[in-house]
């Protein structure tokens, strides 16, 4: 998309103006009384958003290969405002045991506390979810690969299965992006991606995004982010604008990266078990291969048995990369997530401790190196 048009704008730049504002002005009385009739695409208040954030819309859509699309302040925000403006007490809904945290938090804590009928199913499952479709099931809740356990989901049989009992399909498609995945064209209705990770790319912004082909949806939707007031700033829609100009580039170095790195571990007598799609040993290589066109730069390790003190040092041995629970970004990233975590779930593929890595743009030999030496140190404190 071009930002520059000398017909209309003396003022021709390469980068998107950020237009703030939160009060829309009227040019008449009539004009004011009929404004709710400019939604969902025009402009009545500023939380319902402003230029800067339809031209990230606009250009989250094409990348989606959609027609609608809606930017909140967040990942977890866009998860929330799509199941709220759809989702009513009463109502069944079916989330994957291996979403994102925050979405599984927020079905137990609240939407189950509101009459709703939450069901946390195997993300195995795939087409035989048909077995958990009730008359009042709603929507369900997708993620693939999981966002820890990274486990695959068959998303033509579970959106063929939903079509056929009028079921809504929600998709967090953050690990892989529209550049490697687009949800929409296997029938799922809501694609959502933490624009936080690849969209932003640099690891200094909050942001999320819906997408999706239904006209009415779209409008119930943007109704729901006025009530909720679930507006992204102007100056973070611009972020993630300049963001996506280098999202190929990134996401071609990362993700090979990461896919070089977690070949090598695979191969490391202190790894136990490499959670990655797309190496072969991993049980859901088959569907990704099927489905997706890449990988993304986030993958998980099991590392062979040892109690939490070499865990320890595992992770104060590494130099390069910093601990934190999110990912996407430039830098290199690791993340802990406990045996209890697991322990805690429905349907987990283990009981151990996993380790969470996000490749960033770092020499992959410097990485390694890296995880090589923390490796030994964990060798030597687990004897």
């Amino acid at each position: 998309m071009s930002f520059i048009d000398h017909a209309k704008n003396p003022y021709a730049s390469l980068s998107p103006a950020v237009w703030r504002g939160s009060t829309v002005v009227f040019d008449s009385f009539e004009d004011f009384v009929a404004r709710k009739s400019r939604q969902p695409d025009g402009y009545s208040y500023g939380i319902t958003g402003t230029p800067t954030a339809r031209g990230l819309e606009q250009r989250i859509a094409q990348l989606e290969n959609g027609k609608h699309c809606i930017v909140t302040p967040s990942g977890q925000s866009a998860l929330m405002t799509t199941v709220m403006g759809f989702i009513r007490t009463g109502d069944h809904i079916l989330v994957s045991d291996s979403c994102y945290g925050g979405l599984k938090a927020f079905a137990q804590y609240w939407l189950e506390k509101l009459g709703v009928d939450v069901e946390f199913y195997p993300p195995t499952i795939d087409s035989g979810i048909e077995q958990l479709i009730k008359s009042n099931t709603k929507m369900i809740c997708l993620e693939a690969p999981g966002t820890v356990t990274m486990e695959m989901q068959d998303i033509d049989a579970i959106t063929a299965v939903a079509k056929r009992h009028g079921v809504l399909t929600m998709m967090d498609n953050t690990w892989a992006s529209p550049l490697y995945f687009r949800p929409l064209d296997h029938g799922v209705d809501f694609s959502i991606e933490a624009a936080t990770k690849f969209f932003g790319g640099h690891s200094d912004v909050l942001m999320g995004s819906i997408s999706m082909n239904n006209a009415d949806h779209y409008s119930l939707l943007r109704e729901t982010q006025s009530i909720l007031g679930q507006q992204a700033s102007p100056e973070d829609c611009f972020l993630v604008l300049r963001g996506l100009e280098t999202l190929n580039v990134r996401l071609k170095e990362q993700c090979g990266n990461a896919l070089q790195i977690a070949q090598w571990l695979d191969q490391q007598p202190m790894v136990k078990q490499v959670l990655f799609p797309a190496l072969p040993s991993d049980p859901g290589h088959a569907i990704w291969r099927k489905h997706f066109q890449g990988n993304g730069c986030l993958f998980s390790m099991i590392l062979q048995p040892a109690d939490e003190s070499a865990l320890g040092a595992f992770f104060n041995a590494l130099k390069h990369f910093p601990i934190g629970a999110s990912w996407g970004g430039t830098h290199s990233l690791i993340a802990y997530y406990p045996a209890s975590q697991q322990l805690a779930r429905a349907f987990s593929p283990t009981s151990e401790p996993i380790i969470r890595i996000s490749i960033g743009l770092e020499d992959p030999a410097t990485l390694i190196e890296d995880l090589q030496n923390a490796l030994q140190t964990y060798e030597r404190a687990r004897r």
